[in-house]
Order: C-alpha cells, then structure tokens, then sequence
C-alpha cells in the first residue's frame, strides 16, 4: 500500500491488490516507529495521520525477575516524533489508500488476491487474479510481491527463502486496561516465562512468549494454569483473569526468520515479509516494509515512469535494503539467543542477561538500542517528487 502510494504520487500508475474486502482484521505487529513517523512527516501527512487513534510509547521498561531495567528511551531521537504510536494496523491501510486516491495513478482492489504469474520470454507481465471471484489477468511492467511471508507471489516466482528460525512462538491475548494500571509498555522476564505489554488504550495486547513448537502443549494443560502463570509474571492482572475464558482467546504467532537470497526476478521483486520475515523483537517489521516501499519508490519510480525499467534497477532496491535488513535479522538472532532462550530455559533466579545489565549501568548508552529499534540502521528518506 504504501509503495503504490508513493509510485502513484510520483505519476506512475500503480495497482494494489487485497484479498480481503477490508482491513479489519488482528494484524497485532500495530506499532509505527518513530522511521515511519518521520516518513509520514516527510509526505506532509504527519498531522492529519496523528488524528487517527494511536497511544506513544516513548519508553519501554524490562522487569528481569525482580529487578527493573529500561530497556529503551526513544526521546532522544532527532525526529518531530520520538516515540512509537500503537495504533491499529487497518487504520494505517485506511489511511494510506485514502491518500493513494488524491493521484489519478492509484488503485486499489478489494477482494482481489494474486494467484499467479504472467510470464512471457522467461519475464514476469502481470499477475493472475481472482477478483470479486472472477478469475482475471492484470499485466504490468513490474509486479511487487509484499503478501507475506507465505507470499504466493514469492512461492509462483520460484523464489524460496533461507530459513535461520527462532526459539521462540507467541500467544497473543486482550486484557482490559484499567485507568488505575500503568501506562508503560513493558516485558517481564522469568524463570521459563516471557510476557510482554503492549498498551492500546482501553486494554492491554499480551504476548506470552513459549518454546519454540509448545503452543499445544501449553493449551492442553487448560486455561487455568495460564492464568495462575500470568498473574505470577503480572500481580496487577489478577482481577481480570475471567476475561481469558478459553485456550481459543490465545491467537498463535508462529515465529520465523528468514530472507530470500535473491529478491527478484526480471519484472518481479519481494519487498517486506515476503523478502525477509523478521522477528516480532522489537516490533519493527512493518517499519522495514515500509522503508523497503520507500528504497523503492525512490530507486524505481523514475525507470517505471519513462518505460525503461531494467533489472539492474530491480537489483538496486536489493542492494540498498540488503544491509540494513541482514543487520536488523543478525541483532534479532542475537537478542533472541543471549536473553530470550536463556529466560525461556531458565529455572533458577533470573537476573539481566550483560547487554541488558550494560545499558543499563551507562545510560547513555540507551540510546543505542532506542535508535536501532526506532530508526532502523539504514533509515530511508522520501527521495520521490509529486507529480
């Protein structure tokens, strides 16, 4: 969405597939870091986007067993915006193709999913669609793969990612948010259990971190024993533990890492999740698709607009996102082996793990991890003119 939004307000016409009929659904990855933000502020869209409902997160606190660390502080960051906003992820699709319709260029297609490739001379032209349940063709000069990743544009292009995996699974459940409770977003590390907090206003969005692969194991030992282990991790939520009734209240978030090698193909290229799933640590998924969307508009809306797209210039968006979404998946890997694997197999007392312990001791070095959680390593800056 966001790239057919920038190629359309760049002149190029620009098609965008859903397969839903709306955006309404549990996406849960809602937080828009301060690198979104800023590409936001750059657009001119910055203040009338702030108007839709979000929460700002502008510190996150770590309980490791019994002792407090912050984590990150993100008001020292050099953007309008130091902090995140939690806010729905169907508000943020409504928004972008609201704009999107200012540009004559821009379209977007409900219930319209990708089924395949058009292929002529070993070149992707266009896509097989079913839309309204019509079986259509869609040609183009360039077909962009962001469906996931469980991209069916990636698995009909034969392109097929490198697996590095992850320790880890997430449940995710809704508590109600009292106006007594804190307003902080933060985790709790225990001996064997990870639970994190996501402030959204009126309830609480929870991800009750679990060994890779034990999610049945856990719900077949039955909701009670869940709740008796959230109200050790969180004391406060015991009053409204009723509200977790079922183990079908806890949505399963099977984790992934991995990247394609090769993001294109000639007349195709994977961008976001379909390219590179990365961690839900530090919530910054959907904040590299977009500055993927970003490198590319940048990068192609000029070939595209003057009809000489080449793949050199496919390779390009490649090599510029390559770094910064290979730094961003190694310091996941890293995070996810020295503090989240540890707590999971822990059984004795939990202390911080010595990056934690670190940046906390010098809290300057804060900093560090607020930027690279909130800016990305390589942030991109609207390069593209309105038309």
């Amino acid at each position: 969405m966001m790239l057919g939004f920038l190629l359309a307000r760049a002149g190029v016409k620009a098609v965008v597939l859903e397969k839903h009929g709306d955006f309404l659904r549990d996406f849960r990855g809602d937080t828009v870091h301060p690198s979104t933000l800023n590409v936001m502020d750059e657009l001119g869209l910055l203040d009338e986007f702030l108007k839709l409902p979000h929460q700002k997160v502008s510190r996150i606190n770590g309980l490791f067993g019994e002792e407090r660390v912050l984590m990150a502080d993100f008001s020292h960051l050099p953007v309008r915006t130091p902090y995140i906003a939690m806010m729905p992820q169907w508000d943020f699709l409504d928004f972008l193709a609201a704009q999107g319709k200012r540009f004559a260029g821009f379209t977007a297609l409900m219930k319209a999913e990708a089924t395949g490739l058009l292929e002529e001379g070993g070149r992707v032209v266009g896509v097989r669609a079913t839309i309204e349940g019509k079986a259509e063709e869609i040609r183009a000069d360039l077909v962009v793969g962001a469906d996931g990743r469980h991209s069916t544009v990636r698995e009909a292009a034969g392109l097929h990612p490198i697996v590095i995996g992850a320790p880890m699974d997430v449940l995710w459940f809704r508590l109600s948010r009292k106006p007594a409770d804190s307003a902080e977003t933060m985790g709790r590390f225990d001996s064997g259990s990870i639970l994190v907090m996501l402030d959204r206003g009126d309830y609480w969005q929870c991800a009750y971190v679990i060994p890779k692969g034990s999610a049945e194991t856990v719900k077949a030992a039955g909701i009670e024993k869940l709740r008796e282990r959230i109200v050790q991790l969180m004391p406060f939520l015991a009053d409204r533990m009723g509200e977790l009734a079922t183990v079908d209240d806890l949505k399963l978030l099977t984790v992934g890492v991995d990247r394609l090698e090769k993001w294109w193909k000639p007349g195709l290229l994977c961008i976001g999740d379909a390219a590179h799933t990365m961690s839900p640590l530090g919530g910054v998924g959907i904040n590299i698709a977009v500055q993927d969307a970003v490198a590319a508009a940048n990068i192609l809306a000029g070939p595209l607009k003057e009809g000489r797209l080449k793949d050199s210039d496919l390779q390009a968006v490649q090599e510029r996102r390559r770094w910064p979404v290979r730094a961003t998946q190694a310091i996941q890997v890293f995070l996810q082996d020295r503090i989240i694997a540890p707590a999971l197999a822990n059984t004795g007392p939990l202390r911080p793990p010595w990056p934690v312990r670190l940046f906390n001791a010098l809290p300057f070095l804060r900093r560090i991890p607020a930027r690279v959680m909130g800016m990305g390593v390589q942030p991109e800056h609207v390069k593209t003119k309105a038309a």
